[in-house]
């Protein structure tokens, strides 16, 4: 057949075939189809692939597209991005999709990042960093050793962690490097705490001293506790001291003045725990801003206004059981929002507005767990052989790293958390330098890290 009478030929029938029914048209193919030879049926199956394996991603908008990626899970995305050059450029640049993913596995989200492929490779780094809990292999250890006692007192800020020990000698390591920054001579120390400047210590000899990092020199000295003094805790602005003691009193001092402001009575027992912390949240006794003292025995926690007034009254005494059945451990969270502590009965948490328990977190798969830290997302938690992470959102715990025979301490002083910002969540940058430092039986200090990823 001529080519011109071809092409009248088959806009005739095309005319025909589209006067049809459906059921008409499909009995036509298939008549066809039985008279096709193999050149026929090779041509009519390349092309069916083509006209019906329809790319959607590439024809949808990209508005649609990210829409319908939002109903798949993380992996089944990843293995997706396999598909093609075009599906892995769009699968990738669906910020939400990869920012939810994050969110999930307790990572924080930073708005700010404008790049649209930023947090695909966030979500991988996350995934690997969450398989290193999983497994236990997020972690490594390390030692400081120097000195020649027992270590009772540590304290950790900024990347450097202080020491003081038996031998009387307060000392300041650099944890990265285990360097020791600096060394000076004390009295025995039961609690510490410094800044760039100073270094303030508790003691068994009943005092508390303040002391220069740079010259070695006491600065203050202060007298006034007939027991000793296991915990400090200061404010350069309101140039206030407060120290918890074996005599169940806390005092107020003048920092710099060194005189005694104070002493607030009603514990009895050692006060173990004295935390000073803005307020951040309103309430018919406290306002944003103002300073809040907490002191903490083996039963009681009790919250002082210590910044509105000197001669403060006890505003509220917190317990988790009224006949005293149930000890509180040593360790003590405050954040100026809520108040966190441990106990056999678990992790109790109250809500500073009001004083009530938001929730108390009963961990029975491992039994009388101690405070560490406590975040918005995640805490962290130990007990005589194991450190644990417990993922707040469920209540359980994700991870736990092996801990060798530490000093126990039944004021608590002598083992403490690293780096805090991660509890709020990871972000591939906090989950670096210390986690944990124990003192040791041998007067070594037993350090916990991260692991650099992988």
């Amino acid at each position: 057949m001529e080519r011109k009478d071809f092409e009248t030929w088959l806009d005739n029938i095309s005319v025909t075939f589209l006067s049809l029914t459906d059921l008409q048209k499909n009995e036509t193919l298939d008549h066809l189809i039985s008279l096709s030879g193999a050149v026929q049926l090779r041509h009519l199956s390349n092309n069916l692939e083509t006209l019906l394996k329809r790319d959607f991603l590439k024809l949808l908008p990209l508005e649609l597209s990210f829409y319908l990626l939002k109903w798949l899970d993380p992996q089944t995305l990843l293995t997706c991005c396999l598909v093609s050059k075009q599906w892995n450029k769009v699968i990738s640049a669906c910020t939400e999709v990869w920012q939810t993913a994050c969110k999930n596995l307790g990572w924080q989200i930073d708005d700010s990042v404008q790049d649209a492929l930023h947090w695909k490779k966030v979500y991988l780094k996350a995934i690997l960093r969450m398989k290193q809990l999983e497994d236990h292999e997020a972690f490594e250890t390390s030692s400081l050793i120097g000195h020649s006692a027992r270590v009772y007192a540590l304290y950790y800020r900024d990347g450097l962690l202080c020491t003081g020990s038996d031998d009387l000698s307060a000392k300041l390591w650099d944890v990265s490097t285990g360097q020791c920054v600096y060394g000076i001579q004390t009295h025995t120390c039961a609690a510490v705490k410094f800044d760039e400047q100073k270094l303030v210590t508790g003691s068994f000899d009943n005092t508390v001293a303040c002391w220069e990092w740079s010259s070695g020199a006491r600065t203050q000295h202060f007298r006034g506790h007939t027991g000793a003094v296991f915990s400090v805790d200061y404010s350069d602005e309101l140039d206030i001291l407060v120290s918890g003691s074996a005599d169940f009193a806390v005092k107020v001092w003048a920092l710099s003045a060194g005189t005694c402001l104070n002493t607030l009575t009603g514990h009895t027992e050692w006060v173990t725990k004295v935390v000073l912390q803005k307020c951040k949240v309103k309430s018919l006794l406290h306002s944003p801003g103002d300073y809040i003292l907490l002191s903490a025995d083996k039963y009681e926690i009790k919250i002082w206004p210590i910044g509105r007034e000197i001669n403060c009254k006890c505003l509220k005494t917190l317990s988790v059981s009224e006949d005293r059945s149930i000890c509180l451990q040593p360790r003590l969270h405050f954040d100026g929002k809520y108040i966190v502590c441990s106990s056999a009965l678990g992790l109790y948490q109250w809500d500073f507005a009001s004083y009530d328990i938001l929730r108390v977190i009963k961990t029975p798969e491992v039994a009388n767990l101690a405070l560490l830290g406590f975040g918005d997302v995640f805490a962290l938690l130990f007990d005589n052989h194991y450190l644990y992470i417990m993922d707040l959102r469920t209540e359980s715990v994700i991870s736990r790293w092996p801990l060798p025979e530490y000093r126990k301490s039944k004021r608590g002083s002598s083992f403490l958390a690293g780096e805090a910002s991660w509890l709020n969540g990871l972000d591939g940058h906090n989950d670096t330098g210390l986690v944990f430092a124990t003192s040791m039986p041998d007067h070594s200090i037993h350090l916990v890290l991260w692991k650099e990823h992988g």
